[in-house]
């Protein structure tokens, strides 16, 4: 089953309301894509730690509705 960008997004920004989200559909199947990720709440998180927050906030979705997700992550 395949996934929207707008929810993907949707579900990073409640989590993080202030973040900059970008998300990019790599292959145009709905499951591989790409999401840059911009918030303050990273400011001293490892990029680990910043991509465990990312995954935490798609509640479980990585690997079942969303099958791949390049992401990179930042702070403001």
């Amino acid at each position: 089953m395949a996934m929207d960008a707008g929810e993907i997004e949707r579900l990073i920004k409640a989590r993080f309301p202030d973040a900059q989200v970008e998300i990019r559909d790599l292959a145009g199947d709905g499951d591989h894509y790409a999401a840059h990720v911009v918030t303050a709440e990273f400011k001293g998180k490892s990029r680990v730690q910043q991509h465990q927050l990312v995954y935490e906030a798609l509640g479980g979705r990585m690997g079942g509705e969303l099958h791949a997700l390049a992401l990179t992550t930042g702070s403001e």
